[in-house]
């Protein structure tokens, strides 16, 4: 059936994507009974510990209202431990850890002090939890610790301090040794950050401290023990995130090669390695933007690729003969699966959406490379409209939706995405763009956006726009762009800055980088430093660069907003519509209430992703195939 692209009558409706669906995070094991975290937007968002048992059996943990997830760095990460059945977690109202054994109600640990934890390690034999602490006082920057607490009494005891972040409390099997990882402003972790190794003492204090990886110009990651007490660490020294061991004082590279196996630490504890015996390590690894499993032969180097139907791998947990993870693929959603060592054979133990999908019915991504500004090259994933029974017209040509992902140090996969085919199965075509600044591509194009933040990733949006136009792919009169957080600020920068889209969508985007940096909370407060320029030297560069100060801005946005939202605060995208709507420039804006940074309630997923198709509609002048809820456009 012809129709016009935009106008398709698709069978993923918004209420299939949010009443069906939920998302995955922090695998962990106990032994051979496996835990996960579900997120599940029809609870308004709840973080549920979910547990699959050794004889099969899933079981729900935490009942309304606990909700175990953290707000350390504000991204949280690592809220849970489980040690012979007993789940320690935090709780995200109170940000308290609790315990709860297999029959009882959670029980607190910790005071209510302002504090928040995150990456917990059960310490067997002192009978206490290693966490990274965050405590917070008014008026004052919240001060991070790597702490223990005692489970009996719950006092909390310093391990160390004095440096701005922590991560990774890391413990050899006997409790003998200690490692963990430390980075100070004005660095983020994938800048610069320090590997630390010190004994622990029977009484749980430290001595002989000292760095032993990691500096200027070296991002250090998940340092692991085997049994024999050798320290394995991930570090991009090479300018690759690569595996590495600490041998007799001296670090010895596992596994050369271009790719990465790891990504950038916004969240704590995403393990992507876990050591099978001494003899050898199971790992996942990236190479632009698609993930992989290997098995690696610690004294030989021998590599094996293992086969699997999945492109995207993360949170890597091992049972006894079983490897455990969060898997997907282009066809697959996001899945709890189960892959036997041996045999190599999958079992799925749950899958994010309820609804399956045929092959027939998705658009799959085509990796695409094109060239950029100062002779260098971007990527992305494009995705054709794709429909089973609808073609375009044949005189007419796609709108194209170009999008730009978060971080901006993040990237973009071709995991299975139902908000990617909500487009596509309506006549959209869809880049997903890896712009420079993504990880997946090693250290010097990651950092290529330092000091060019706004200029950089504006460019390839661009020019992956006009690549996809000179292929006679899309319409050249219908390009838009979108993105959420540092992606919002891509899309205002080129809507800004640059007469080519017709139109946009930011999600709790940048406007006012100065405001931003002054504002935002510490994990990312000197961020603008490495993206922009140091501050205040360099004060008129982030006025510059800023969308809220520009002049030409006429191009039909529309903005979504979280009201809680302390990563990026409200007042960037009220002011910013504020001023397009002084200019008459067709503007929408929708302030969600009690969202903060990612909207996780199912009523606001649905009225953003209506909203948007809606304000396409009327800005393009199609009639979409469902009646869909309006946004007001001033």
């Amino acid at each position: 059936m012809e129709a016009t692209y935009g106008s398709w009558r698709s069978p993923i409706s918004s209420d299939l994507i949010v009443a069906k669906s939920i998302s995955f995070t922090e695998v962990q094991t106990d032994g051979d009974d496996i835990y996960w975290i579900e997120q599940r937007p029809y609870e308004s968002g709840r973080f549920v510990i979910v547990h699959h048992t050794s004889t099969g059996k899933r079981e729900e943990k935490l009942a309304t209202p606990w909700n175990s997830h953290n707000r350390v760095h504000e991204y949280g990460g690592g809220s849970y431990v489980v040690h012979h059945g007993v789940i320690y977690f935090t709780n995200f109202q109170d940000q308290r850890i609790y315990a709860v054994k297999r029959k009882g109600s959670p029980t607190a640990i910790t005071p209510d002090d302002g504090s928040r934890y995150a990456e917990l390690v059960f310490d067997s034999v002192r009978n206490r939890l290693l966490a990274v602490r965050e405590l917070h006082q008014e008026g004052l920057e919240p001060v991070n610790q790597l702490v223990s607490i005692d489970l009996k009494q719950g006092e909390v005891q310093v391990i160390d301090d004095g440096h701005d972040f922590y991560a990774s409390p890391s413990l050899s099997a006997d409790g003998s040794k200690i490692a963990w990882i430390t980075w100070d402003h004005p660095h983020m972790p994938w800048d610069s950050s320090q590997l630390w190794l010190a004994t622990c003492n029977q009484d749980g204090r430290i001595s002989q401290k000292r760095c032993i990886a990691g500096g200027e110009n070296e991002s250090v990651r998940q340092p692991e023990w085997s049994v024999n007490h050798e320290l394995y660490f991930i570090s991009d020294r090479s300018g690759w995130w690569n595996l590495y061991r600490l041998n007799e004082g001296k670090i010895v590279p596992l596994c050369p090669m271009e790719a990465e196996f790891a990504g950038p630490a916004f969240q704590l504890g995403l393990p992507s390695y876990q050591l099978l015996t001494d003899q050898s390590l199971v790992c996942t690894y990236n190479r632009h933007g698609r993930w992989g499993i290997g098995l690696l032969q610690l004294e030989t180097g021998q590599w094996k690729t293992i086969d699997t139907p999945y492109t995207y791998i993360s949170h890597l947990q091992l049972t006894t003969t079983e490897i455990v993870c969060i898997a997907g693929s282009p066809t697959i959603p996001s899945s709890i699966v189960k892959i036997d060592l041996e045999t190599e054979s999958v079992e799925v133990l749950h899958t994010s959406t309820a609804q399956s999908f045929s092959i027939d019915d998705l658009s799959l991504p085509q990796e695409i490379t094109f060239p950029t500004t100062n002779q260098m090259v971007a990527h992305g994933f494009y995705y054709p409209p794709h429909h089973r029974e609808y073609k375009g017209i044949d005189s007419e040509y796609p709108p194209l939706i170009v999008n730009c992902h978060g971080g901006p140090t993040a990237a973009a996969t071709t995991l299975f995405n139902l908000d990617i085919q909500y487009w596509t199965s309506r006549g959209f075509a869809y880049l997903d763009l890896n712009y420079r600044g993504s990880t997946g591509y090693g250290r010097a194009f990651q950092q290529a956006l330092y000091g060019n933040w706004g200029i950089y990733d504006v460019a390839d949006s661009i020019n992956g726009a006009k690549y996809l136009i000179q292929q006679g792919a899309v319409d050249s009169k219908q390009t838009i762009i979108r993105g959420r957080s540092a992606g919002g600020y891509t899309t205002l920068a080129a809507l800004s800055f640059h007469n080519f889209f017709q139109a946009g969508a930011s999600y709790f985007g940048v406007s006012d980088l100065e405001r931003l940096h002054l504002e935002t909370h510490k994990f990312e407060s000197r961020y603008l430093e490495k993206l922009i320029g140091s501050y205040p030297e360099h004060r008129q560069l982030f006025h510059q660069r800023s969308p809220i100060y520009a002049e030409e801005h006429f191009t039909p946005t529309i903005f979504f907003q979280g009201e809680l939202d302390r990563i990026v605060p409200p007042n960037q995208a009220e002011q910013m519509a504020d001023k397009l709507r002084k200019r008459h420039c067709p503007v929408a804006c929708v302030v969600f209430p009690g969202e903060g940074h990612g909207f996780v309630k199912a009523e606001h997923l649905k009225q953003a992703m209506e909203g948007e198709l809606y304000f396409y509609s009327k800005i393009f002048q199609f009639q979409p195939a469902e009646p869909l809820m309006p946004v007001e456009i001033h």
